[in-house]
């Protein structure tokens, strides 16, 4: 297969590039090395890529870029992960989120359509669900009331694509991704923050009481079901969603202590004030995508935190530049 990955030099982009190079597929990929957090750790996400794929600098809000992009093309399938991914930013920024994640995936989804590629898959979030008490959320539940620009962004952007599905025929699936960690996650996310912190010996802050629920789902895992979304023929329906989750929820608290095992070391736990735009819980049912597209996480939590604290002892020491 030819397959372009929006994204690539981020955390799943570059995980999900590196496997399908490795079964032998030809990637094209885009990055823009957006200031999120630093470029040099994006560029060392690459360094078993740049010369096993064309990768190349821009942005989706480009439609020159987009032209350089395509024209390395026909692609079996595009898998759209660019985006701003940050809830906590996007309360500070709402308009820049809703311009990357929802005018970007428009410019990216009319040039699939205008240069006939056969299908997307779409990297969404369960941040669309917001503060839904009821859980587990599945892909029939009411999505009307995200809580941050954020989620707002990515569930703008799944509209957009089933109007585009009803105007140019374009095939579509959508994946919820969940809170997905494993080696290569930003440092200002959850499970990296905790391991830098007890890594130098400071508190692992917690935002409210430490009893949020959230799924945690490996890379590893994630990579599987983005993989079997681009194997799976377009169906009838035209959009597809799915929940890319564990389907089960830890708390946060129960967390940080469990980062402390997978290191080694004691924690200790200094709480905060709970952030804007931030949801109680988040968990997520998995059926449809075991149903629909095979998908079985496979990485236990207690494993897949051990994978992570060998890593975060490398990239701590500055191996990951």
């Amino acid at each position: 297969m030819r397959v372009l990955v929006t994204g690539i030099a981020g955390f799943i982009g570059s995980h999900l590039a590196e496997r399908l190079v490795a079964r032998g597929d030809d990637v094209v990929g885009l990055d823009n090395f957006d200031l999120h957090y630093d470029p040099r750790f994006k560029d060392a996400n690459l360094r078993c890529l740049r010369e096993r794929a064309v990768i190349v600098t821009g942005d989706v809000l480009s439609q020159r870029t987009l032209e350089r992009v395509f024209a390395h093309g026909p692609f079996d399938a595009v898998v759209h992960l660019a985006a701003l991914p940050s809830v906590r930013a996007s309360i500070h920024e709402p308009w820049r989120f809703e311009r990357v994640n929802v005018e970007g995936t428009a410019q990216l989804a009319y040039a699939v359509a205008r240069y006939g590629m056969p299908r997307l898959v779409f990297a969404s979030s369960g941040a669309v669900y917001g503060d839904n008490p009821a859980l587990p959320h599945r892909e029939t539940d009411r999505v009307d009331a995200p809580a941050s620009p954020f989620g707002a962004s990515k569930r703008g952007a799944e509209l957009l694509l089933r109007s585009m599905n009803r105007s140019f025929g374009l095939t579509c699936t959508i994946l919820r991704y969940y809170t997905v960690y494993g080696p290569r996650q930003p440092p200002t996310q959850a499970v990296h923050a905790f391991c830098r912190a007890a890594l130098r010996g400071r508190p692992l802050e917690l935002f409210g009481e430490g009893s949020a629920l959230r799924d945690l789902v490996h890379v590893d895992d994630v990579v599987d079901a983005t993989l079997a979304a681009v194997e799976r023929p377009p169906t009838a329906r035209g959009v597809s969603v799915y929940n890319v989750s564990s389907g089960t929820g830890v708390r946060t608290s129960e967390l940080a202590a469990a980062v402390g095992v997978a290191l080694g070391k004691r924690v200790r736990l200094q709480r905060g004030l709970p952030h804007p735009g931030e949801v109680v819980s988040s968990v997520g049912a998995n059926d449809a995508a075991r149903r629909e597209l095979g998908f079985v996480p496979r990485v236990a939590l207690a494993d897949g935190l051990a994978d992570f604290a060998r890593w975060a002892r490398r990239a701590d020491r500055g191996d990951w530049l």
